[in-house]
């Protein structure tokens, strides 16, 4: 499975002192360890943190019908994105809609 990281959770991994990285790295442990994981960044995810890895070229016609607020248009854009590279969008937020919320 391919997964699309959000800002959030690529902070998360990268800083040791932050609440949620215990929770993120043990994830991606995991997914190295089942050999079958690969995690994406995109412009927008590297913005917050790191150098871009799959294109970015959703423009705002291509945001799902849940993305209703200016709060919901990052999401909806980087779900389309991740639906469109054959990945899941991978969040620590859980209201995303076909996102997949990092376990505990």
């Amino acid at each position: 499975m391919r997964y699309l990281l959000d800002v959030n959770a690529l902070v998360a991994l990268g800083f040791f002192e932050h609440a949620f990285h215990s929770r993120i790295a043990s994830w991606v442990a995991r997914l190295k360890s089942h050999a079958g994981g690969e995690l994406l960044t995109c412009s927008i995810t590297e913005l917050g943190f790191v150098r871009v890895f799959i294109a970015d070229d959703h423009d705002v016609s291509r945001l799902p019908p849940w993305a209703k607020t200016a709060r919901q248009t990052t999401d909806g854009h980087l779900a389309e994105l991740a639906l469109a590279h054959d990945a899941a969008l991978a969040t620590l937020a859980e209201r995303i809609p076909g996102a997949f919320l990092i376990p505990l």
